[in-house]
Order: structure tokens, then sequence, then C-alpha cells
């Protein structure tokens, strides 16, 4: 087996390089996994810019299908040669976070300090690949706490099918989880991105009858169409909070899901909710976010707000790919691009910059 790897890194603010790195060694709880197809995600994009800190010369990238190339002497139940996953945040599932209910904010950020990653609660600790450990943007990854957080694909199905289960379809079904969504209710989706057309597709799922998504993009509303969206509004078009107000008659909507992570849409989402209702909030906040008195009631609307960072493991991965095989969702739609990992520079710059209806682009080593 060859000794080193291509592997995407990030270098400094607005510049990520493929280098040579070592293959990882292999740890007693660990295994290496040779990736086939793995993608970016609008938080690598915040990594590039430098609006999220990562440590120079980290391998970029948390969405891994691949292969087990080889498997630590304690991972059980598994075969070399079989195609898993693993989902973005790979928790440790006997730290206390994790027995507390919190998997994906454990303690995995005390182990480069020499320290047992059991202990200890940080937010997003969970998420290891391409923030605390090297990532999935690369020809082999290691997994660790393997035997947790790998989940073997379903035979029959392509990795494009299973590609966003790691992190896109887990982050945006949390998000109508959060919600509350019940049988009948209105929801109301901003931003139809990969996260949010995840989220629309969960709110269908979960029983709403009447899901309004909202995004000022013509192209990924007719996707959100497809995805179980019952009507669709252009931000560049209407004054969405006046519509929704009209479509609901005045109630507001029982749920927003905001899955963008700015000041207007968070506001938005607060503004059509009915008191009582259950605001989900997916996305990844760059500045400091005002809440807006009319909008909260003073405090005193009986609103809920809930934010989430995507549950991982391999019961939750299990879970989301067995809803793929039986056809009641097709995610494959989203993966409008494919390039080769030496070119993934060109990936991130197309990415980044939504050019030419990308939705979500296919990297294969």
């Amino acid at each position: 087996m060859a000794t080193m790897m291509k592997a995407a890194v990030f270098v400094e603010k607005n510049r990520i390089e493929v280098v040579d790195k070592p293959i990882p060694d292999v740890g007693p709880n660990d295994a290496l996994i040779r990736i086939t197809t793995t993608t970016i995600c609008g938080t690598d994009v915040h990594i590039l810019k430098g609006e999220y800190p990562v440590a120079q010369g980290l391998t970029i990238g948390h969405e891994p299908v691949g292969v087990i190339e080889k498997l630590g002497s304690a991972v059980m139940g598994y075969t070399e040669g079989q195609r898993v996953i693993a989902g973005a945040i790979c928790p440790n599932f006997n730290s206390y976070a994790a027995q507390d209910g919190a998997p994906s904010q454990d303690g995995s950020y005390l182990i480069p300090q020499g320290l047992c990653g059991c202990h200890g609660f940080k937010a997003t600790a969970g998420w290891r690949f391409g923030n605390l450990i090297d990532g999935t943007q690369a020809e082999y990854v290691l997994v660790p706490d393997a035997q947790a957080n790998l989940a073997p694909i379903p035979d029959g199905l392509t990795d494009e099918q299973v590609l966003m289960c790691p992190d896109i379809m887990s982050t945006g079904f949390k998000g109508a989880e959060n919600a509350r969504i019940r049988i009948g209710d209105t929801v109301v989706v901003f931003a139809q991105g990969p996260i949010g057309l995840c989220a629309t597709a969960g709110a269908r799922l979960l029983g709403a009858s009447t899901i309004i998504a909202v995004d000022g993009n013509d192209h990924r509303l007719d996707i959100a169409k497809k995805m179980g969206a019952d009507l669709t509004l252009n931000f560049k078009n209407c004054d969405v909070v006046d519509e929704i107000m009209k479509i609901t008659r005045g109630r507001g909507v029982d749920a927003s899901i905001e899955a963008l992570g700015t000041q207007s849409t968070f506001e938005s989402a607060l503004s059509v909710l009915k008191p009582g209702g259950t605001l989900s909030s997916l996305g990844v906040y760059s500045s400091d976010l005002t809440i807006p008195l009319g909008a909260f009631a003073a405090g005193l609307g009986d609103h809920r707000i809930v934010t989430a960072l995507c549950p991982g493991g391999k019961e939750r991965m299990r879970r989301l790919m067995n809803v793929v095989a039986s056809g009641r969702i097709d995610l494959g739609l989203m993966v409008t691009h494919q390039f080769k990992l030496e070119d993934i520079v060109a990936a991130y710059e197309l990415f980044s910059n939504q050019r030419d209806g990308v939705l979500k682009v296919a990297i294969k080593p």
C-alpha cells in the first residue's frame, strides 16, 4: 500500500490547495476509508473565507462515502472492502455529552491536548472531520470510534444517492424534527440550498400539509416542489412576510425553518411564526444576531427557538439510507456537478459563487 495521498488542505484565508500528506496510521478503534466520493459543504466555504477558524494545513471536508481499506483491531462487525459512509459528526458515544443526549457536542476537542475525549462539553466538538481532525476531501480518511460511526451502504444504492446522508440530509431532517412538525401543520422553509431542500423533504415526511419554500432562485424553487413544497415564494418578487401572513389568514405558520444563517432570514422566520410556534434554526451565522422586539412579542409569545448540529452515528446513517432506499426521496437530484479531487479548487470557486445552477458537487479522488 502507498504511504502518501492527495488531500485538499486549508492554507490561509481564501486559499485551499491539493498537497501530498501521509496516509494515516490506524489505531485499534479506527478505520481507514478509501474515499470514492465526497463533496463541498457551505461550512467548508465559511472555512475558506476565514469565517470559521481551523488549523493551517488541516484537510477539509466532512462527508465521506467510500470503502474500508483497513480496520482497527477492536472494530468488529465490518469487513475490509465494504462500502460505507460515516456521519459528518462522528462523536465518541461513550462520552458524557452522548450519554446526556447531546453527542454532537462532546469532548473531542480535548484529544489534541492528550486528554480523554469522553469528558467535557463543547459546541460543535462532535464535528471532527475537517474541524478538529483531517477531513474527507482526500484519497483516504481516518474514521475515529469506527464501531459507532461506520454505516454499511445497502446494496443497489450509488455513491451519489447516499452522498447527502452524512451531513446535508441529516441536518435538514434535524431541522424538520426540531420544528416539532405535526400532521396538518403549515411550515415555511427559508432558503432552498441543499440543507433547505432536505428540510423541505423532511417536513413532508413528517406530515406537514402545507409547505412554503422561500428562495431568490427560481431553479431552486422548482427543485423544492419536487422535494415536497406546496407553495414557493421568490423574495425578489414579493414581500415574503406579507404573503405568508395572507396564506395563513393572519395566523402565522406552525413552524419556521431557517436554513441560511443571515439576520434577514432569521427575522422573517420569526415574523411569520404563530404564537406558540417553533423556529428551527439551521443556518451557520457569521455575525451577531438581533432579535426584533415585535416579532419576539417582547418575549411573551411562547415561541420556541431551537438550534442544531446534525446528528451522527451509524444508526442515524442507517435510517437516512433506509429513506433513500425506500424511494421516498431522491437526493441524487442535488448532485449537479462532478470534479476530480485534483480540480477541487475549481469546484470551490464554482460552489462558493453559486454559478451554473450548482447545488452540490461530487468530488472523486
